[in-house]
C-alpha cells in the first residue's frame, strides 16, 4: 500500500517546461539564521563560543539560479558556537556561513529596507549575526542567533543598456556587435531574459551591452515584465534607443505608433519609472533601414527627431513625456550591416569616454583652488 501511494505521488509530479527551467533569476527570497551562542561555564567562568554569522559576498559568474540550486529550501544557517568546558574555558566560534552572490545584488528585509547594494567584486555583508557566548551577563546562557527573511534583488550592471519596444531588432543588434548569441525570431517578445554582450576592441578595451526585454507602454506601473525590465537600466552607465523605422504595433487592440511616437513613449516609461534615467547619455539608433521605403521615412521624420519638442504638442497624451530625453547622436543602422555596426561600436566608446573623463578629471580651477588650499599661496621673496 506505501509503495503505491510512493508511485502515486510520484506519477504527479510535472517536469517543468524547457523555458520555466532554464529561466533568469533576478530575485530570489532566502530564510537565514545565525548560529545559537554556546553556553558558559558558571563554575571556572567560562564563555560560550558565539555563534556564526550568515554572510554574503560578491563574485563575479555567480548566478541566483545557481544559489537556488544550492539552497533548495530556501534556507541558510551558520553552526552554534561552541559550549565552554572545563577543557577549553574559552568555546570556539561557531562555523560562518557563506553564500557567494552575482555582483550587482541589492539585499532587501521583508519590510522592503535595503539593508547592502553589493555593486562590486568582493563586497560584503552580513546578513543574519550570530548569537552571543554565554557569560556572567547572561547568566552564561548563549543567545539565539539572528533569523529573519531577506530578499536578493539582481540589478545588471553593464556599460550601455539596449532599450526598446518588442520586435525592435535588439537581438539582432546585440549578436552583430558582440559575442552574445540571444534568440532572434521575427515576432515580438523573442528575449524573455536579459542577455548581456561584450563589445572588444583591438586595443583590448571592452564593453559590455545588455540586451532586456523589451517594453511595452505601462511598464512603469507595472506592466508586462514591467519593473523586472526596468530595474535593470538603473545601473547602466549609457542608454542606447532602438527603434523601428516603420514603427510598432503590440497587437491588434493596440494603435500603431510611428517611429517618432515610438521614441515618445519609450521616453514616457523611463521618465514615469526613474526620471533621474532621462539624465543618462543616449543614443539614439533608428534600425531596419535597409528594408524598401525606409529612406523616405527617414527623410521625413528626422526633423522632428532632432528636435523632439517641436512635434510634442501633437503627441498623444498618455504617451506624452513631460521632459524628452537629449539624444548625444542619431545614427540610422540596419543591424544586419556590419559597417554600420563598426560606426555604433566607436560612436559607443566616444560618448562613454567623454563622460568618464569629466566624472574623474577635475576642471582646472578647482585643481589650483585644491593646490592652494593643501600649500597655500607663497608669498613674496624676501632679499
Amino acid at each position: 500500500m506505501v509503495q503505491l501511494f510512493s508511485f502515486l505521488l510520484k506519477a504527479t509530479k510535472k517536469t517543468p517546461r524547457a523555458h520555466m527551467r532554464n529561466a533568469f533569476l533576478d530575485t530570489l527570497r532566502l530564510t537565514v539564521k545565525g548560529g545559537h551562542g554556546g553556553n558558559g561555564l558558571p563554575k571556572y567562568g567560562g564563555i560560550g563560543g558565539q555563534g556564526g554569522c550568515v554572510y554574503l559576498e560578491a563574485k563575479e559568474g555567480t548566478t541566483l539560479k545557481q544559489l537556488a540550486q544550492r539552497f533548495k529550501e530556501k534556507k541558510a544557517a551558520a553552526s552554534s558556537g561552541e559550549d565552554s568546558s572545563k577543557v577549553r574555558i574559552l568555546g570556539r566560534r561557531g562555523v560562518d556561513e557563506k553564500i557567494e552572490v552575482p555582483v550587482g545584488v541589492q539585499i532587501y528585509d521583508d519590510n522592503g529596507k535595503l539593508l547592502a547594494d553589493l555593486n562590486e567584486p568582493g563586497a560584503r555583508c552580513i546578513a543574519a549575526g550570530g548569537g552571543i557566548g554565554g557569560c556572567t551577563g547572561t547568566n552564561f546562557l548563549g543567545k539565539p542567533g539572528e533569523h529573519k527573511t531577506i530578499n536578493l534583488d539582481l540589478k545588471l550592471i553593464a556599460d550601455v543598456g539596449l532599450v526598446g519596444f518588442p520586435n525592435a531588432g535588439k537581438s539582432t543588434f546585440l549578436k552583430a556587435i558582440s559575442k552574445a548569441k540571444p534568440k532572434i525570431a521575427s515576432y515580438p517578445f523573442t528575449t524573455i531574459r536579459p542577455q548581456v554582450g561584450t563589445v572588444e576592441y583591438p586595443d583590448l578595451r571592452s564593453i559590455t551591452i545588455a540586451d532586456l526585454p523589451g517594453l511595452i507602454e505601462g511598464a512603469h506601473a507595472n506592466f508586462g515584465m514591467g519593473h523586472k525590465f526596468l530595474k535593470h537600466i538603473e545601473r547602466t552607465r549609457l542608454l542606447l534607443f532602438m527603434v523601428d523605422i516603420f514603427g510598432f504595433q503590440l497587437s491588434p487592440k493596440h494603435a500603431r505608433r510611428n517611429c517618432l511616437e515610438n521614441i515618445y513613449a519609450l521616453n514616457k516609461e523611463l521618465e514615469m519609472y526613474d526620471a533621474t534615467l532621462l539624465d543618462k547619455p543616449c543614443i539614439l539608433l533608428l534600425n531596419k533601414m535597409d528594408l524598401e521605403g525606409s529612406s523616405e521615412i527617414l527623410k521625413t521624420q528626422k526633423p522632428f527627431i532632432k528636435d523632439l519638442e517641436s512635434k510634442l504638442h501633437e503627441c498623444p497624451p498618455e504617451i506624452r513625456p513631460d521632459r524628452v530625453i537629449r539624444f548625444e547622436r542619431i545614427l540610422s543602422i540596419s543591424a544586419q550591416n556590419s559597417a554600420r555596426i563598426q560606426d555604433v561600436k566607436k560612436e559607443l566608446r566616444r560618448i562613454l569616454d567623454e563622460h568618464a573623463e569629466k566624472d574623474t578629471v577635475a576642471d582646472g580651477e578647482e585643481v589650483k583652488e585644491l593646490l592652494r588650499q593643501r600649500v597655500g599661496e607663497r608669498g613674496p621673496k624676501v632679499t
